[in-house]
This record gives structure tokens, sequence and C-alpha cells, in this order.
């Protein structure tokens, strides 16, 4: 054991305080990594009771034994695996009221050889003064300390403890339960190909990870850098007429009931509030209806109350953009940092206010013990779509933003749920399209009424009800053909409510808002930077000359608000003769051929473009390309009349009821949102899933506005 900046892992079950715990441990110095290889996060801190120690926050989990990469982390960090390092120290966080399922755990840890401290919690919930610490202690053969996460009682006794262990000399523990003579045959056949770099030559540690081998290792598992030997020597002994798994299973509960009888106190919860609440909370009528109602105070949340930061986000870099083109010269280098820089920062730090919500939203809804009663009732209906309960919530914050949804979805434990879960999000109704379906059903669509409603707010709603079907049809396929994989039951520990500790809610917001803005920024900039490099060249400087010469001539002739007129006019028309000129003009000429069947002319190609910057961008390209004002809020009426008189060359109308329904349809499908795919590439730490969504998104478009527009003409409609 190292005597110098020892390190100290802190694991236990979901649930139990742990990450309360580690805030108190190690107060504000902690720092925010990823996994090697991995794009899950990592805790880690400065011990602050204990001088140069340092402490990781291992993911919480019921048992070390793993199938999916994530569940990987827990054995990794524990037993010092895949380029961990081997803590010196593990402290087990362990719920009072459950020490059975918890104890499993600790006794897990314990098999491997490392030093373990108990950390009790829960301890007020238990009838009694809780269990006899002296008597688990005596019998699991490990220090055991009552802590409360929420008040901090407990935590110096805690911190002497660890210190203590720290201190004492080495050993190697003996194996804590006999092995059957089959299951040592087993351990014989596997330990010989356990790697090197695995330290498990021989002893309690070869033993542990031979078992953990037998159980962690099939033909389904996510787990990565197995050696192939090790595979087919656990494939041959589990290949065998024995349940070696549930021999293993049963022998660990044995020695944990052995611990728990020697206590002297009765530990069982007094949670018959609990029981109460949730009689009302999980049944399928009411818990439904008040999950529903909780969810639109969220949505609500999003989608409402962060728009005066919002506003305030994009006030600033409008402010800032003003500012530094009234410092620079006129030029390439000013228009680049203001339209290009500042605006593609400001593209990413407008979403912040929703990001801080969700998570704040998320953080106290999972103190509270709601969330898993969130996932159990909705694991049904989720499950027909191949997903499990825990999806819901970042599917139903997708109507808020895709942004912090996608980073919603790393509640969920498996690697295939998050990738299925990210590739589907960006299809429910965002606060993005809203401003485009305004424009195109307030243009192109009767106000009359419809079966006594009106015909604009059917269709307003019908587009979420649309996006939500179809989101959850693509998930059912993706799982069938993609994303293939065992059906894994949800299982969730409910454990009883418990008051949210704010402090540590706001803290996890900050880390995960941080941590997006800090690593997904530079993607959406790049990105954004590129987008206006193609709407702003070449530019067009024998037609620059001409506009020139028309705003002197109408400086000669005109004044007042005459002059403004005229000037605005001419300002307009220069950046829609730039925009039709430039590269993502030329683009959309070229990409009408392809969106001709949907009844797109290539102006509305430009629009597309224009949108892949952010869905919203839409209705100010599209503003420029007919001539008008960037303000869009101002020249609305302005541009719903020209979508209503634009014509083609025949003279035939570029807009019909039947043009705009099928723009609908792709703007609802469509991925037109380049921070969206970065925050994708953010996640998963590679292109593959970006590009994947962004071309299977734009071809489901394309084919289902091919049907509309081309079915609705074959029927009569225009």
């Amino acid at each position: 054991m190292s005597k110098q900046a020892p390190l100290i892992a802190l694991a236990g079950n979901p649930n139990v305080g742990k990450t309360s715990l580690f805030n108190l441990l190690t107060g504000s110095n902690q720092k925010v990594t990823n996994y090697p290889g991995v794009t899950v996060e990592r805790f880690e801190g400065n011990f602050i009771g204990i001088e140069g120690a340092s402490v990781i926050d291992v993911p919480g989990t019921y048992s070390l034994s793993a199938r999916s990469a994530e569940e990987e982390l827990a054995i990794r960090s524990v037993a010092g695996l895949g380029g961990e390092p081997q803590p010196d120290l593990v402290v087990v966080v362990v719920d009072s009221t459950q020490l059975s399922r918890n104890l499993y755990l600790a006794l897990q840890v314990r098999e491997l050889g490392v030093p373990v401290v108990l950390a009790v919690t829960m301890t007020d919930l238990c009838d009694g003064d809780g269990p006899d610490l002296a008597a688990l202690s005596s019998a699991f053969c490990a220090p055991a300390v009552a802590v409360s996460g929420l008040n901090g009682e407990g935590v110096d006794k805690l911190t002497g403890a660890v210190q203590a262990a720290l201190d004492a000399p080495s050993h190697e523990p003996s194996f804590s339960w006999e092995l059957s003579g089959p299951l040592a045959e087993d351990v014989a056949a596997i330990t010989p190909h356990l790697p090197e770099s695995w330290n498990a030559a021989a002893g309690p540690r070869a033993t542990a990870l031979s078992l953990w081998s037998l159980l962690s290792l099939d033909g389904e598992d996510e787990l990565r850098d197995i050696p192939p030997s090790l595979r087919e020597a656990s494939a041959k002994r589990s290949g065998s007429d024995r349940d070696i798994e549930r021999e293993v299973i049963l022998a660990r509960y044995a020695q944990v009931d052995r611990v728990i009888a020697t206590l002297k106190a009765e530990t069982a919860a007094t949670r018959r509030g609990t029981e109460r609440a949730d009689a009302v909370l999980l049944n399928p009528v009411f818990g439904f209806a008040l999950f529903l109602g909780m969810m639109t105070v969220v949505f609500q949340a999003l989608f409402t109350w962060s728009g005066p930061l919002i506003e305030l986000v994009e006030t600033g870099f409008g402010w800032l953009a003003s500012a530094v083109e009234a410092g620079l010269p006129e030029g390439f280098f000013r228009d680049l940092l203001t339209e290009g820089v500042i605006g593609g920062v400001g593209s990413v730090v407008v979403f912040l206010p929703q990001i801080l919500l969700l998570f704040l939203f998320i953080g106290i809804m999972e103190d509270s013990g709601y969330m898993a009663r969130v996932a159990f009732l909705m694991d049904r209906v989720m499950r027909a779509a191949g997903l499990n309960g825990r999806a819901f919530v970042p599917m139903m914050s997708g109507f808020a933003c895709a942004i912090p949804a996608i980073l919603a979805t790393r509640t969920m434990e498996r690697q295939r749920d998050r990738l299925l879960t990210m590739m589907v999000v960006p299809l429910m109704t965002c606060a993005a399209r809203l401003p485009v379906y305004t424009l195109i059903i307030g243009a192109l669509f009767p106000v009359d009424d419809w079966l006594g409603m009106p015909t604009q707010g059917l269709l307003m709603a019908g587009m979420y009800l649309f996006s939500t079907l179809i989101a959850l049809i693509a998930a059912g396929v993706l799982s069938k053909t993609l994303f293939t994989g065992p059906s894994v039951p949800l299982l969730l520990e409910l454990p009883p409510y418990r008051r949210p500790k704010v402090s540590a809610a706001l803290r996890m917001m900050w880390q995960r808002s941080a941590l997006f803005l800090k690593e997904a920024s530079g993607i959406i900039l790049v990105c954004t930077i590129g987008l206006w490099l193609l709407l702003s060249f070449p530019a067009n400087a024998p037609n620059a000359a001409s506009f020139e010469e028309r705003r002197v001539q109408a400086e000669a002739t005109l004044n007042g608000e005459d002059l403004d007129a005229a000037l605005s006019v001419i300002d307009n028309q220069e950046s829609a003769d730039q925009l039709q000129g430039s590269y993502a003009g030329k683009l959309g000429r070229v990409i009408e051929p392809v969106i001709a069947p949907l009844g797109y002319d290539w102006k509305i190609g430009i629009g597309l473009i224009g949108s892949f910057a952010a869905r919203e961008v839409f209705v100010s390209t599209m503003g420029l390309v007919y001539g008008l004002s960037d303000d869009v809020d101002e020249e609305t009426a302005t541009l719903r009349e020209k979508l209503q008189t634009a014509q083609r060359e025949d003279g035939s109308p570029v807009y019909t009821p039947l043009v705009g329904l099928s723009l609908l349809v792709f703007i609802a499908l469509a991925c037109q949102c380049m921070s969206t795919l970065a925050a994708v590439r953010r996640e998963t730490a590679t292109y593959r899933w970006p590009l994947f969504m962004f071309a299977y998104m734009t071809a489901l478009a394309w084919v289902a506005s091919f049907v509309v527009y081309q079915g609705g003409q074959l029927l009569g409609f225009s």
C-alpha cells in the first residue's frame, strides 16, 4: 500500500447516498474527467481530511459482475484494471435499511484483497438505533461508521477510520467464503488465462477475478480488452449443465446472511410513508396522471421559464457583436469575429439556461427517489419501442431542445440504450422548429375552423403528435436492426423518498453543464464558421459597387424616413443578391433536382442549407432570400405575403398548402441542427453516429415528404 498520495475509491449501490458523501469528503476540490476510452464521466477530488489523498467516485452498481461497458467501469476502478490505478482502500457506502443487498457488493470488494471501510447510511430510517456497528465491523472484518450525506454527521469519524486503515500494516486477507469442489475446479481452470496486467497470479485476487470472468463473460457482453483465451476458457466452464452464476450468488449471500445474523439491532426500515406514497405514484392511472402533471411543469420550465435567460444571453452576445463591429474596421476579419466566432459561441451558450434547468430538475428528482418511479411507470410503454423507462425523460426534454435531451441519456446504464435514445431524440419537436411551423402554417393554411376547432391550431398540435409517433416507430425499427441485443429487464431499487439536497443538485447541474460548454463548443464553433463562409463567399465585388452607387444616389436625393427606408431596401437587396451568388446559393441550385420532387425550388434549398446552423435560421434565411430585413419578427407579415405570392418561371405558385405540408414534414424529420450533431459527437466520441443520424434522418425526411407531395398530387390536392 502506498504511503504517499493514497488513492481511495468510493463505491456503493445506487441511491445509498454515495454522491452526497463524495461531495462532503471533497468539498469544492473536484474535477470531472472521462474514463479512458469511454465518455462516461469520472468525478475525482482531494480528500479534505487526509493530506495528499484523492478520492474517485465509482459508478453506482449492485455488483462487480459486468456485461456492459458502463458496468465494467466499477470493476476497473475497484480492481485497477484497464489502465485504472488500483486504489489503496475502498469506502463502500451501504444503506442500513438494505444491508443484505448492499453487503453483497462490499463482499465482492473484499474478495479482491482491497482494504474496505463501510460507510453506513440511512440509520435514521431504521427501527430502534439501527444496526450494531461494532458487531457488523467484527463480523465483516472491516471498520463500519455511521454517516449522513445530508448533514455531514459522522464524516469526521469516517475520515479517522480511513486514515487508520491506510496506516495499518499491509496484509492480504484470506478468501471470505469456501468454494465448493466444482467451483474450485472452475477457478483453477480460469486463473492461468488471466492477463498479467491484472496482477492476479494467485491468492484471493486471482480467485475473485476468475469468478468475475465466469459471471461476466458471455456472447452478449460489451466488455473490452478481454483476451480471447480467457473468453474461451470461461465459455467452456460456463457451458456445463451447472448454473455457475447461481452457485456463486447463493454462496455469497450465505456469507452475507452469516454476517447479518450477528447483528443485535433490527434493520427493517420504517417505510410506511414510502409505501403509502407508492400506492398512488405507482398506480397505473393516478401515477401516470401525476407524472404527466409534473412533466408538464418541467416542460413548461424548459420551454418558457428559460426564455428570459435565453433572451439575456442573446442580447449579451448581440451587444458584444455590435461592440466589436463598432471597434474594428469593416472587412473580412470583423465579419469573421462578429458573425462566425461570436455567433458560433452564442449558438452554444444560448442553450445553457435549458441545460441548467434540465439537470437541476433531474438532480432533484433523482435525489428525492422519484426518478426511479418514473422509469418504473414508463418501462412498459417504452419497451414496446425497444427502449426502457429511463429513455422517457430524455425524449420528453427533447420537446424543448435535443441537446440537453442527449446529455440526459447519461442516466441510462447500457450503451445500447443510450445510443438508441440519442438516435431518436432529435425527432421530437423541439422549440427551434416552432418559428418555422408558425411561418409556414400562418402563410399557407387557412384560419377557418374544422369540426369546431381552428385548423392552424390542430395542425400545430398534429406536428407534435406526428413527431412523437415517428420517434417511437424509429426506435422500434432501429432496436430490431442496428441496435439488436438481448431484452434486458429494467432492474431498479425503489429507494425511500428523501428530502433532496439542493446543493448537491446544483453542483451536479453546473459540473455537467460546464463540461458540455468546454468540450462541445469547439465543434459547434467550427461548424458555424464553415456555414458562415458558405453564405458569405464568394464576394460579389461588381454588384457591391452597383449597390454603393444606389446608396450614394439615395443619400443625394432623399432624407429622413424616406432615406432610411430606401437604404434598408438597398441593404436587403444586396444581402439577397450576395446570398444567391454565394456558395450556399450555388449549392441550392445544385440540390434543386433532388428536392424538386418534394415540391421545393432552389430558394427553399438555400433555406434548408441555412437551417443546418439551427432550424429557426430557416426563417431568417428565407427573409434574406426574398430581400427582407434580418429582423424577421418585424417582417413576419411581409415574409408571409412574399411566400403567398412567390411564383415559378411558368407563373404557378411556389408555395401551396401541399408544398407547405411537405415542408413541415421535412423540417420535422430532418436533422437540421449542427449543435445536435456536435452533442452526439461529444457523447459518443466518434463521428460514426452523428453521420449515421444525419443520413438516416435526412433520408427519412425526403421519403416522407416525397410521399406527402407526390401522393397529394395524385389525389388532386395542390
